[in-house]
């Protein structure tokens, strides 16, 4: 794993504040947890958040999952996230010690996976890099791929709304993964829409 030898800069959606449609692109549950990067080389595997921070020892039911994977060597972006009993996420919890309402334990939402049996992903479509994270992910309980939506976004939305999830992320299936700010992905989150619907933002 030379090549990705370190934790790699991270792709991140923007922000708009009202659910779109784009023709062909892909909805997301936008899950409320905590953005890491999981990394296995062998039996070494790591959890590094966007910050840099090394927390392996903080998660180990998800780190034993990824070590028990049959691929050798994988890097995948994603959430650490638990859920209500409503599956829910909830992102104040992960700080809880006695959640009240708890469902499951810390759980590795996987929205990318960016390098697997020593190929780097990273320049092919999300559509590839999608199939390729759920045929790694397959069987898995504490390592999931992240849910996706409606076809339409404006129904994924709906949904997104009616079962309480955060948001949600709209991404075009073409986009390879590329550091930094992406108008390739987009998130609107239902704090903001509200927000936004009782006029707090003005264009």
């Amino acid at each position: 794993m030379t090549r990705l030898a370190k934790t790699p800069t991270l792709m991140h959606p923007t922000l708009i504040s009202r659910p779109i449609h784009h023709a062909g692109w892909v909805y997301e549950e936008k899950v409320d947890g905590w953005r890491m990067v999981a990394r296995k080389d062998g039996a070494a595997v790591k959890l590094v958040s966007r910050q840099g921070v090394d927390h392996t020892r903080r998660f180990p039911g998800i780190v034993a999952a990824i070590r028990a994977m049959a691929a050798p060597t994988l890097i995948l972006d994603g959430e650490v996230a638990v859920f209500d009993r409503a599956l829910i996420s909830r992102f104040e919890w992960l700080r809880h010690t006695a959640p009240p309402d708890l469902s499951t334990p810390p759980i590795f939402m996987a929205f990318d996976c960016l390098y697997v049996r020593g190929r780097d992903l990273r320049a092919r479509p999300l559509a590839i890099r999608r199939n390729v994270l759920e045929g790694v992910l397959d069987g898995q309980d504490l390592v999931l791929p992240v849910r996706r939506l409606a076809k339409n976004g404006l129904k994924a939305w709906e949904e997104a709304v009616a079962r309480g999830y955060e948001g949600m992320v709209a991404k075009d299936p073409e986009s390879r993964y590329v550091p930094g700010r992406t108008l390739k992905w987009l998130k609107v989150k239902q704090r903001d829409y509200r927000k936004e619907a009782r006029g707090f933002y003005r264009e």
